[in-house]
């Protein structure tokens, strides 16, 4: 199982690495860690407070190491009526037709507008999910989905949820810089059955991409080839990587004091700006853990099938 760390703000933080010593409570994470190295284990839990409205920007950074090392599964037991190889072809196809548009828009100028005072959208976006709706709707019109720029349409009564980031990392692709994505994720009762994200690489004058991709119980794949995650279980030997959201809270400046912390005691830490993208270079075993407060639905429905998957 890949080492993805995604989670709410008022969930514990689920982390699949578990210290064999367990810190001071009170203390901040940076003192609790020893410099020495520390042997870590698959399934353990670390967790962090939860955020509430009310509370001021004086929060401390506090680590407990939960007995509970059971790790649940992510995907679902069961794709339902509808074949595992039918909706990855569906959801695939669908990728690949986001990922078209975005890829026709790469290197020419961008209309940008802003959906908060940093949060960018640009009519990629909007065109991107348009396209990938038109490949969903044709093969199941009766399918509830859930799009960034959209919202939810369809059927509310449907097993079936689509959850579709059209361009993931909007920022990188308004400024080129190679760290984005299209990220299509289909979940049957709850639970991700299966997943697609195209991520752009290279740069200006050299764009290309590659797929990532996963069904409940039948692994992971970039394109086609099956990928396996790091078998590195010392965080000092380990590149982890994050993520920051827009509204800069409590969660905000928390995980920034957990950027500085695991920057000491780990190889280092990046922050690249597409959930989806940073779940499957774990999910490719080019990093080694990855956490992020406050990811919607369609940031992690495809990643983190892809990141679980073995």
């Amino acid at each position: 199982m890949g080492r993805s760390l995604v989670f709410l703000a008022s969930a514990p933080v689920k982390f699949s690495r578990e210290l064999n010593w367990v810190p001071p409570l009170g203390q901040k994470l940076r003192q609790s860690f020893p410099r020495t190295t520390r042997q870590v284990s698959l399934g353990g839990f670390l967790k962090f407070p939860s955020f509430s409205a009310n509370q001021g920007r004086t929060l401390s950074v506090r680590a407990v190491v939960s007995s509970d090392t059971s790790y649940p599964k992510v995907g679902a037991t069961s794709t339902g009526p509808i074949p595992g190889s039918q909706l990855a072809e569906v959801v695939e196809t669908a990728a690949k037709t986001g990922a078209q548009v975005v890829m026709d828009a790469v290197n020419k100028p961008r209309n940008i507008f802003y959906k908060g005072l940093t949060d960018l959208v640009t009519e990629t976006d909007k065109m991107s999910e348009a396209a990938i709706l038109d490949v969903v709707r044709k093969n199941f019109p009766d399918h509830l989905i859930l799009g960034e720029e959209g919202g939810i349409i369809g059927d509310s009564s449907s097993g079936y949820l689509w959850c579709i980031d059209p361009l993931d990392g909007t920022t990188n692709f308004a400024h080129g810089y190679p760290s984005f994505a299209v990220s299509v994720g289909v979940l049957f009762q709850g639970n991700p059955a299966a997943a697609a994200v195209v991520e752009f690489v290279g740069g200006p004058m050299c764009w290309n991409t590659r797929m990532f991709s996963a069904t409940a119980g039948g692994g992971a794949f970039c394109n086609g080839q099956k990928i396996q995650s790091s078998k590195t279980d010392l965080v000092e030997q380990s590149l982890l990587v994050t993520g920051f959201g827009y509204e800069h809270d409590d969660p905000w400046a928390t995980n920034m004091e957990l950027f500085k912390d695991f920057t000491d005691i780990s190889r280092g830490v990046r922050r690249l700006g597409a959930a989806a993208v940073d779940m499957c270079h774990v999910a490719l075993g080019v990093a080694e853990a990855y956490w992020e407060y406050r990811l919607k639905p369609w940031d992690m429905a495809a990643g983190v099938l892809v990141t679980s998957s073995k």
